[in-house]
């Protein structure tokens, strides 16, 4: 029945999703068969066999490329990132619910970094440390960089949360006598949650595969996608297959946790408001 109302353009725009899936994670599965090389195997196709060997060899000494300190430095970066934005986007989210002073011009100033290219906020943040007599590293000259990034997305989410937040729910908590932290504790903060999560897993994403904003900040340590730009044009086996796959495999992990996090929220709030 609902086969007979579908007119052409159904047909089109499922023929544009297919090719956009196709064009997505056509290169993405192509990095994951070629992981499992056998030990002679090359770079390209046909496989010479197929194995775990160069996932064992993530973990052993290699000759270039330091993967566990470049995966440690990226993972400690996006959580530094992520509980940064998550707390800022919720305090702007907040103090933007009220006109004040100067709040459109904040509001530009906060968002503008969108529209200015990566490797000029990389260029400019990293001589700027350098001209103050401060080494640029990761944790704290890339930690800036990647804020710059992260953070108006996080406010601009936040934004269109609050803009539809109704001030009803807090007139009733302090009608029925509860205070202001009370109100923002037991009231507003269940209630968005799931968009703060959703910020957090925002901010990881967006700092933890971030490439140019890190090239001029991070210093004599590499993160992980320096690492991995840096080894391929050094690295000559499949190792460098296996270790996209298991940094995709673990980017899929924390979609998977936040997700998980938001169902899990929406249950405990259906329960609540079921008793």
């Amino acid at each position: 029945m609902l086969s007979e109302h579908r007119g052409p353009g159904f047909y089109i725009l499922a023929a544009f999703f297919c090719l956009f899936v196709l064009f997505l994670y056509g290169p993405l599965s192509t990095i994951v068969i070629l992981s499992f090389q056998g030990p002679d195997g090359g770079l390209t196709f046909p496989m010479n066999g197929t194995s775990l060997r160069w996932f064992a060899n993530l973990f052993e000494q290699q000759a270039v490329g330091d993967f566990g300190g470049a995966f440690t430095r990226s993972l400690t970066l996006g959580v530094m990132v992520m509980l940064t934005t998550v707390v800022v986007s919720l305090l702007g989210g907040l103090a933007f619910r009220r006109r004040f002073a100067g709040s459109g011009a904040l509001f530009y100033l906060a968002v503008a970094s969108l529209v200015v290219p990566s490797i000029l906020v990389s260029l400019g943040i990293g001589l700027l440390f350098q001209v103050t007599g401060f080494r640029p590293q990761w944790y704290t000259s890339a930690f800036g960089a990647h804020l710059t990034w992260t953070l108006p997305f996080g406010l601009l989410i936040m934004f269109a949360v609050f803009n539809r937040f109704s001030p009803a729910y807090e007139e009733a908590a302090r009608d029925l006598g509860a205070s202001a932290w009370q109100t923002f504790a037991h009231v507003v903060l269940p209630m968005i949650t799931p968009p703060l999560v959703g910020v957090g897993l925002f901010g990881f994403s967006l700092s933890y595969d971030e490439f140019a904003r890190t090239l001029m900040t991070s210093g004599s340590f590499n993160t992980l996608p320096l690492e991995i730009y840096g080894m391929t044009t050094n690295v000559t086996t499949p190792v460098l297959y296996a270790l996209g796959t298991v940094t995709t495999g673990f980017s899929f992990l924390v979609i998977l946790i936040a997700l998980g996090a938001i169902v899990l929220v929406n249950r405990r709030r259906a329960r609540a408001g079921a008793v």
